[in-house]
């Protein structure tokens, strides 16, 4: 195999998190903004003060992009120097961008609940907001992981 083909094994992988990554936080935040509009709207009806605050459930499942984005930078630099590693470049990519994606979804689907309580009752935001960090969580793992993996 030669040593472009396998940077460029290496440099897919890293387009596979963030795209997986990014695909989830579309997912996630569609869920939490049609909540957030459907809490809104409800709001509107009930002659009650629509809450700003909706827009950061609706918006957490884009940090997500972020962390893949991180995931690539550090293969796209790693496979120039080491384009024999393309299979642990590639196999971290697909599962670290998995991981991400599903974790964006469904904090997006527990945004959409927190949107349709917190509009309600106007209370826990704190709480909700709790929520939507350890469903974060799970990202934040796969990231930290697939840095440990490709430092050694």
């Amino acid at each position: 195999m030669t040593n472009e083909l396998m940077q460029t094994l290496s440099l897919a992988g890293g387009y596979i998190a963030v795209g997986l990554a990014a695909v989830g936080s579309a997912l996630g935040t569609r869920a939490g903004g049609c909540a957030a509009i459907g809490a809104w709207k409800k709001c509107y009806v009930q002659d009650k003060p629509a809450p700003f605050l909706l827009l950061a459930f609706a918006g957490a499942p884009l940090s997500q992009t972020i962390y893949g984005m991180i995931i690539m930078s550090i293969i796209k630099s790693n496979a120039v120097a080491n384009p024999g590693a393309w299979l642990l470049y590639l196999t971290v990519g697909v599962f670290s961008g998995l991981a991400m994606l599903f974790s964006a979804w469904y904090q997006g689907q527990a945004a959409a609940g927190a949107c349709d309580a917190f509009a309600e009752t106007d209370r826990g935001f704190a709480n909700y907001l709790m929520i939507l960090g350890i469903v974060e969580t799970v990202a934040i793992f796969a990231l930290v992981f697939a840095i440990m993996i490709m430092a050694k």
